[in-house]
């Protein structure tokens, strides 16, 4: 005697692994997008190094500035003057 075989439709098997395939791809996407963050955050030291010694060349040629990165104007940085206390000692 042949044993009974229980199947979903053609339909549903169908949909069902429409379903899963789907979840399939977006956690692929999601490693993906996670690989691709990782990439980044190594990288990320890396232009911070190139763009402080670019600023350096910058305060070589122009001294201390602020600059606007918007049209490439800049403005002096005013130096700290040194803070003297006025307040005389009275504790001795």
């Amino acid at each position: 005697m042949a044993k009974q075989v229980n199947k979903i439709t053609d339909e549903q098997l169908k949909t069902l692994q429409t379903h899963v395939s789907k979840i399939n791809q977006a956690q692929l996407q999601l490693g993906q997008a996670e690989s691709t963050k990782f990439d980044i955050i190594a990288m990320l030291p890396n232009l911070r190094k190139e763009l402080q010694e670019f600023q350096q060349e910058l305060e070589k040629e122009y001294g201390k500035v602020n600059v606007n990165i918007t049209d490439g104007t800049y403005e002096d940085i005013p130096e700290q003057a040194e803070v003297v206390s006025d307040e005389v000692d009275t504790k001795n």
